[in-house]
């Protein structure tokens, strides 16, 4: 803890300035001006109304970044990984699955969105700032590992891609370190955004990589319907979890809301922002289908189905049984899908350390202006290339661990998004409606369950597959219950809150006739949305320092406590069982 003791709870002289400045809440000067993306440019102040259609199209070009780069840096080398082997081992039987995470993927990556556009700091500073320096360091720490962990999956991945191109490891990866330095270390926003949308444009090799397996269409669409293939077991079960957590995973949170932040995203242009996510998600799923595809149907009938052991050997499979061309456009794929990832990843850590520590972390500054925020990024690339020499043993159990760690975290990541989007102060007009919390606490549940049957069947090697569905279901329906009661109380404590607020307001009215009166006079959904819209129009969050922290109460605590309590030891459970699978 002596490390983040050090964390500046006031500004510095050039955070003050530019408080003072504006009036924003933004820490680094860098992260106010115009809007400048790899296709153009929008200035300060400007808006969309009054454009034509292709004038909002141009704008939407400019716009478009945040929400592409992280669904795409989503499907990195772990990514690859995990849906081929979905693919080898259980054809297309898995592709439920990954449909059912769209949703899951725009109601978090919405808030985060929100979060960004709204607040202009980056989600580190305020899990620091709303929930204090031990839950601040917490969600930092569990960050910081898993990320450095990602970004050593991400070096195998470029050293199993270039190693069947025929470049050897000690090559491969030091090369690829540099160049992923040399990407970001620009000092130019605009040039490393470009660089980016150059590797994107890579992904469509998965076209004609997925074409030539020659998938069956009817197949494919009966891997929509929910199932279990060979039953439910704890290998399925962590494959599943692996699926979640490679496919939403935390680091995702940090870097979208802080490259919005650097791209200066505000919230005249949420609806542009949105458009970003879903293009994103559009993106990441056709490039999950189609690596999912590639191996279900280009392994079909052969006798590596269920062999699965990386995605080197996936290349090399390929290669002999659907053609040397699909070999090497998986591997290229590979190699693209590492380096996007390594670059965002890497990303989503130094921009929350930079947040954390209130320094200097904008991709507009140069080295020399921002030495903390290239030099963590430094550190964590070299440091990740010297990890991924490691014994080829110790390299598979990172590989299969960090995908599955990613989904077993990821839930106390929601959470803590969650309670941001719910705090007033913070988000003002733009908090979370009833429905849009009912979706966010259904998805927190849902990524608790996995966890907690795997949790089940590692501590129960010899639960049956019956015992491990009805659990699952007995927790879905409980957590159905549940939120329901809680819905309905929120709802009625937020009506009574209201009541006593204009009660006071004039003058000790009873708060049960404004209640009532206020039932009676209920606006229609389109009036209470230009209320709505016109309360947003012109709201951000003030500067943090500004702001009294949020009293935590008893039952959050205890509830915040008892999570990280129980994914502390559901992390030490997966470890254990990554290295039982490595050693069978």
């Amino acid at each position: 803890m002596s490390f983040f003791a050090t964390w500046p709870r006031g500004r510095t002289t050039a955070q003050t300035a530019t408080h003072a400045g504006d009036g924003s809440a933004a820490l680094d000067p860098a992260h106010t001006g115009d809007i400048v993306g790899a296709l153009g440019r929008i200035t300060k102040g400007d808006s969309a109304q009054g454009r034509s259609f292709w004038q909002r199209m141009r704008m939407l070009a400019v716009i478009v970044g945040p929400g592409l780069i992280v669904m795409v840096g989503d499907n990195d080398a772990g990514g690859v990984a995990t849906y081929a082997q979905a693919g080898q081992n259980y054809g297309m039987s898995l592709l439920w699955a990954l449909a059912l995470l769209i949703p899951v993927l725009y109601v978090n990556q919405e808030m985060v969105v929100r979060l960004g556009a709204v607040t202009g700091v980056g989600h580190a500073r305020l899990i620091f700032e709303r929930f204090g320096r031990f839950w601040g360091a917490f969600s930092l720490g569990d960050l910081i590992l898993l990320n450095a962990l990602t970004i050593v999956t991400e070096f195998i991945g470029v050293s199993l891609a270039l190693g069947f191109l025929g470049v050897p490891k000690t090559i491969a990866v030091p090369v690829a370190a540099v160049l992923l330095f040399g990407v970001v270390a620009g000092g130019s926003f605009r040039r490393w955004e470009r660089l980016l949308f150059l590797l994107i444009a890579v992904n469509l090799v998965m076209v004609p990589m997925a074409l030539l397996v020659h998938p069956s269409i009817s197949t494919t669409a009966h891997g929509l319907i929910p199932q279990l293939p060979g039953g439910l077991d704890a290998t399925l079960l962590m494959l599943i979890v692996a699926i979640v957590g490679t496919t939403v995973a935390p680091w995702q949170l940090f870097f979208q809301q802080s490259n919005i932040v650097d791209k200066r995203i505000t919230p005249n242009w949420m609806r542009y922002a949105r458009a970003d996510l879903w293009i994103g998600i559009a993106v990441v799923m056709a490039g999950a289908l189609a690596i999912m595809a590639t191996t279900a149907f280009g392994f079909a009938g052969t006798d590596l189905v269920g062999q699965f052991t990386d995605a080197g050997a996936v290349a090399t499979g390929l290669s002999d049984h659907a053609g040397r061309t699909v070999g090497v456009l998986f591997a290229v794929l590979l190699f693209d899908a590492s380096l996007i990832g390594a670059n965002a990843v890497g990303l989503a850590t130094t921009y929350a350390v930079g947040d954390a520590l209130g320094r200097r972390h904008s991709l507009h500054w140069k080295v020399s202006q921002a030495p903390v925020f290239y030099g963590a990024y430094a550190v964590l690339l070299a440091v990740s290339a010297a990890l991924a020499f490691s014994p080829d043993h110790v390299l598979g159990l990172i590989t299969l661990g960090v995908q599955v760690l990613a989904g077993v975290l990821l839930p106390s990541a929601t959470v803590f998004l969650v309670l941001l989007c719910n705090d007033r102060p913070v988000l003002g007009p733009w908090v979370n409606s009833v429905r849009q919390n009912m979706a966010a606490w259904t998805i927190v549940w849902c990524l608790v369950l996995p966890s907690l049957a795997l949790t089940a069947a590692t501590l129960f090697p010899d639960v049956s597959a019956v015992a491990l569905q009805a659990g699952l279901g007995t927790g879905a329906v409980l957590g159905f219950v549940g939120g329901g009661i809680v819905i309905v109380v929120s709802r009625r404590r937020h009506v009574r809150r209201r009541a006593r607020a204009i009660s006071s307001e004039f003058g000790g009215i009873d708060p049960d006739a404004v209640e009532e009166l206020d039932s009676d006079t209920a606006l229609s959904r389109g009036e209470r949305a230009a209320v709505r819209q016109g309360d947003r129009a012109s709201w951000r969050m003030p500067a943090l320092a500004t702001l009294d922290r949020p009293t935590m109460s008893a039952g959050r605590r205890v509830g915040l406590s008892l999570l990280r309590g129980y994914l502390l030891l559901a992390t030490v459970l997966v470890v254990v069982k990554v290295v039982q699978a490595g050693m069978s």
